[in-house]
């Protein structure tokens, strides 16, 4: 009976759908039968989707693109342009999840950026480390040897 019940929902959710109607389904709170209803969504990509909601709720339609295999920008623009929302945000909040990826680009590849700039000055200083260590034993060894050259002009002459 719950089967029949699904297939109901899922036949009535599809052929509004295809009539053009308006209606929203929340991509936090959709069954699988209501995403298979989205335009773009088939059962793969609903699976997907509920097995990350499992792991916790989605925040932004970057936040459902990033976490699901198979939904880029573009298609999650068609997706809510479909009746898709996060969090009961829609096409707006597409824009505004578009950007939110971007900028989280952004502060990776900087973040990235600062991390190589560090590494590169931890070498710089290691290296001047090194070299400094090693004109200090050139000096050290210099020093020693000319110490030895003058006890042995010293010997010489007292000899």
């Amino acid at each position: 009976m719950r089967k029949f019940v699904w297939s109901l929902i899922a036949a009535v959710f599809t052929m509004l759908a295809a009539s053009g109607a308006a209606f929203a389904i929340d991509v936090n709170k959709a069954s699988k039968a209501e995403l298979e209803s989205i335009n773009g969504i088939g059962p793969t990509i609903a699976d997907r989707i509920i097995a990350e909601r499992k792991k916790g709720a989605f925040k932004d339609s970057g936040d459902l693109q990033t976490r699901i295999k198979g939904i880029g920008s573009k298609n999650v623009e068609k997706l809510m342009a479909g009746g898709l929302t996060v969090n009961g945000k829609g096409m707006a909040a597409a824009a505004n999840g578009k950007d939110a990826a971007k900028d989280k680009a952004k502060a990776k590849a900087k973040d990235a950026a600062k991390e190589k700039a560090k590494a590169k000055a931890k070498d710089a200083a290691k290296d001047k480390a090194k070299a400094k260590a090693k004109d200090a034993a050139k000096d050290k060894a210099k020093a020693k040897a000319k110490d030895a050259a003058k006890d042995k002009a010293k010997a010489a002459a007292k000899g």
